[in-house]
């Protein structure tokens, strides 16, 4: 009787190729650019908001963790890669935001995982805002839980939702401040809505720590929320802090449940004592010169006032990130490029990391930056902004 199985293909990755071939034709290829230890490049792309990853006390205290506790973790936190050093981080972080526990992970990306794998299950309800970052989408998907997609910063749609789930376990979830376009969604009002529908929040302040509330304790703490019993934090320390790893704030019972339930804690190798060390110093820094949270929002107003007196749609930035608008994918190729010959490296966005379809050049504020620079920073973005990137005037 002759086989039923189709012929296998000879060429079981072939279709990488054809995909690849799709993403050239629409000009959406990715490329990885090392930079150099030393560049004379002006970097306006990067997420050091405070301009800390370079700071003697924070590199000198990686370098010391390194030297006492190892290169490396060892193991997962619950086997051998835990220290003493994770801990006192996960003290003075709980402590600086304003929250009654921490724990610290590997990434901001497991921190998101961590908290919405633990804190939902098949049959609670999950409502994210449409503009989340792809950690907290993963998450949701993740976490089996009934997921709703609502409309940007929109709390009347996030109550609607609720208002029609009928079981106990609700969470809403979103970004403090979002990455593309650096708005700072309505926390105060989505923590009302919560709070009246029996709902937790989750809220991810990765892009609000170092630079928004009293000494840049985060968009949480500007919001009222520190401490709220109702609410938890994710965050990472690979932007104001200037190091890497992640970490997820709120009530002991909750840092409890991850600690025993959440897959991306449990199984993933912990966070470099150097990158903890690190964090920890920074961290001290932050709170000894709380200037450093105000110099960071005045750049990037410094900047958004520059790039609209010039004619350029930029949005208003509410913490470090500023979104200027391209006329097309190509041309926020090109003008990034240009940028980057001139001396200037910025971000770029276009679809389909944006899903709104509008492409961008994305600039981040920090602290460390001159008057000098920030002017020179301008000429070069408004010398090279491609043709209908200047909004007509008259």
């Amino acid at each position: 009787m002759p086989s039923t199985l189709s012929t296998p293909p000879s060429d079981p990755f072939g279709w990488i190729d054809d995909e690849a071939r799709r993403r050239e034709r629409a000009g959406l290829v990715r490329t990885l650019r090392p930079r150099p230890a030393d560049s004379a490049l002006l970097d306006l792309a990067s997420n050091d908001y405070l301009g800390l990853t370079h700071h003697p006390v924070t590199t000198g205290a990686a370098a010391d963790a390194a030297r006492r506790w190892g290169a490396g973790a060892t193991g997962s936190r619950l086997v051998t890669g835990s220290t003493a050093l994770h801990a006192e981080l996960e003290r003075e972080l709980a402590d600086f935001c304003g929250f009654e526990a921490a724990l610290v992970l590997s990434s901001g990306y497991a921190a998101n995982l961590a908290a919405l794998t633990a804190l939902t299950a098949r049959g609670s309800l999950i409502v994210s805002d449409a503009a989340n970052h792809a950690s907290i989408v993963d998450g949701c998907r993740l976490s089996r839980a009934e997921t709703v997609v609502v409309p940007h910063a929109d709390p009347k749609a996030v109550a609607k939702t609720l208002e029609t789930y009928e079981g106990s376990r609700a969470l809403a979830v979103s970004d403090s401040v979002f990455s593309v376009d650096g708005d700072a969604a309505p926390l105060a009002r989505l923590a009302d809505v919560c709070r009246t529908r029996g709902a937790a929040l989750l809220v991810d302040d990765a892009h609000g720590l170092g630079v928004l509330g009293d000494g840049g304790r985060g968009a949480v703490h500007a919001a009222g929320l520190a401490g709220d019993p109702g609410t938890v934090v994710t965050l990472t320390l690979s932007k104001s802090l200037g190091s890497q790893g992640g970490a997820v704030l709120g009530p002991a019972r909750v840092i409890g449940q991850l600690v025993n339930t959440a897959r991306s804690f449990i199984f993933d190798t912990g966070l470099a004592p150097a990158a903890a060390g690190a964090a920890l110093a920074s961290l001290r820094l932050l709170r000894e010169d709380p200037s450093l949270a105000v110099r960071a929002r005045a750049v990037a107003n410094a900047l958004h006032r520059g790039l609209t007196g010039a004619g350029l749609t930029a949005v208003r930035p509410d913490a470090a990130v500023v979104s200027v608008r391209a006329p097309s994918p190509d041309a926020a190729v090109r003008w990034a490029a240009d940028c980057r010959t001139a001396g200037l490296v910025v971000g770029c966005f276009r679809p389909p990391s944006v899903p709104d379809g509008i492409s961008r050049i994305r600039l981040t504020a920090r602290a460390d930056l001159t008057d000098a620079q920030v002017d020179g920073a301008l000429a070069t973005i408004i010398a090279t902004a491609p043709a209908g990137a200047v909004a007509p005037t008259g």
